[in-house]
């Protein structure tokens, strides 16, 4: 659907006057600030709101990228003069069809990521009858890492702003402001986890879309302790107002450098064993409590992949090379209860058990969990379908797979690693369904399988052949039924 002239469209927003360019069909508005820069004065501060402009703003670009972890192969783009704070709008109509509106929170392990990835173009999607929305949000120590005198959950907060921009704004994109649904994978799919449960977003979304949902929230006093050890690495105490005078990238960088060397740290516990040094902060005030203890009630679709941790030992080198040893030592650290994994899954071996605890504990369990202790309507679904990537199916129903069936690109950024350089037919065809599915959901609060409830656990399973049955990971949802996924915490001393 498309009433889009050839000519580059224009429309105005709070803050002054915007021209986009028209593209298949779809009018797209790129690197449109939703908040001021922040920098100098606003560094390590919650987000303002953009200033006006005069005349015309040209919006073609994308923003630059905000300052990235370097652990994960990000590169260093200029940020220029530190205008990460824009977002992106993809509509197939601008005149007055209040269409739903489909907000993407991009994921990257809180460290990394940028709305500007073509596998996030949303062309494809807008085409299907929908207001597409990307953003950037400040990642890593800038976006969260915890110092004294800064608000908690900075890249948090970067979303909330997004989301009223949306709320105020849409409406001159042909989108409605009260059916927006945000929807996002991985650490995309925590924030909107933890936006459910945020004052600063009641009211800003009616639906959310959680894809592989992390269970990663820190306490307050591990989240500062790591920030503690951060600054120490500059020398410096863990006050913003000394911290802000760094350029964003010497944070950063000593955030990666105490990254690397967290597994020999006793006291941080899980977070160490998980190398993992940022994410989400319950700090009783930005975020009051964990989202299945906390969350709103709006319409959710929360899921997972089957074979989750798959891609991560892929990347690591570590498919074949499991040990006993580091078996026991995941089920030690992760499983509720190492031996009765050990019971429930008889034939499995060491590598097998090792990659079901990790996927379990990182985002099958918490996806789950979201939607059982949800109290609106939830759906559930898995994704199945194994990747035919890296020569076969070696990565299974793998971490990222869904990206490219949501968004339709199924050979753009990282989709040829997980798709393949020529995408069979399937996953065209997978891809459509996905989408429609989704964008129904946007739509009317109904994707088309029936809610999860305790007593049938309807699951829709997206394979070859989709259908319904009860939540296939049966064995593992009873092993942790009764574990609380509390914020990780600082451990005492032995």
């Amino acid at each position: 659907m498309s009433t889009i002239g050839a000519a580059d469209p224009e429309v105005r927003v709070s803050t002054g006057r915007l021209r986009g360019r028209v593209e298949d069909g779809v009018a797209v508005f790129r690197g449109v600030p939703f908040a001021r820069p922040p920098v100098g004065a606003l560094r390590l501060a919650a987000p303002v709101p953009a200033e006006p402009w005069d005349g015309v703003r040209e919006a073609g670009a994308f923003g630059p990228p905000p300052p990235q972890s370097r652990l994960l192969g990000a590169s260093r783009a200029d940020g220029g003069d530190g205008d990460w704070l824009t977002l992106n709008v993809w509509s197939p109509d601008l005149g007055t069809a209040r269409l739903p509106v489909m907000v993407w929170i991009h994921g990257g392990g809180y460290m990394y990521g940028w709305s500007g990835d073509p596998l996030f173009d949303g062309r494809v999607l807008a085409r299907d009858g929908v207001v597409v929305v990307t953003f950037n949000y400040r990642v890593s120590a800038e976006g969260f890492g915890h110092f004294q005198g800064a608000p908690a959950n900075r890249g948090l907060l970067d979303q909330a702003a997004a989301l009223r921009w949306v709320r105020g704004n849409i409406a001159a994109f042909g989108g409605d402001p009260d059916r927006v649904t945000v929807f996002g994978e991985s650490a995309g799919a925590g924030s909107i986890a933890a936006l459910m449960a945020m004052p600063a977003a009641a009211g800003l979304f009616r639906g959310a879309i959680a894809q592989s949902v992390p269970g990663l929230f820190f306490s307050a006093e591990l989240a500062a302790d790591l920030g503690t050890v951060v600054a120490a690495e500059l020398g410096l105490p863990p006050h913003a107002g000394e911290l802000a005078h760094l350029p964003p990238e010497r944070l950063i960088d000593a955030g990666d450098a105490v990254s690397e060397k967290m597994g020999g740290c006793p006291r941080w516990g899980r977070a160490a064993y998980a190398q993992t040094l940022l994410g989400p902060v319950v700090d009783g005030e930005v975020l009051p409590g964990v989202p299945w203890e906390a969350a709103r009630e709006v319409d959710l679709i929360a899921g997972h992949n089957r074979d989750e941790y798959r891609l991560f030992m892929a990347i690591r080198g570590e498919l074949g090379e499991i040990t006993a040893d580091r078996a026991a030592t995941a089920l030690r650290e992760l499983a509720p209860d190492p031996e009765a994994y050990r019971a429930a899954y008889p034939e499995a071996g060491e590598e097998r058990l090792y990659e079901l605890v990790h996927s379990d504990w990182l985002f099958r369990m918490p996806s789950l969990r979201l939607a059982e202790a949800h109290q609106g309507r939830a759906y559930v679904y898995e994704l199945t379908w194994p990747a035919p990537g890296m020569g076969g199916e070696i990565l299974g129903a793998c971490h990222g797979l869904g990206l490219p069936l949501t968004f339709g690109n199924l050979t753009a950024g990282a989709a040829g690693l997980l798709l393949g350089p020529e995408p069979p037919p399937v996953a065209a065809e997978l891809s459509a369904r996905v989408r429609a599915a989704w964008v129904a959901f946007a739509a009317t609060g109904d994707p088309g399988w029936p809610a999860y409830e305790p007593e049938t656990r309807h699951t829709w399973v997206v394979s070859t052949e989709p259908g319904v049955t009860a939540y296939p990971e049966e064995v593992s949802r009873r092993l942790w039924a009764g574990h609380a996924f509390g914020p990780l915490t600082l451990q005492p001393p032995p």
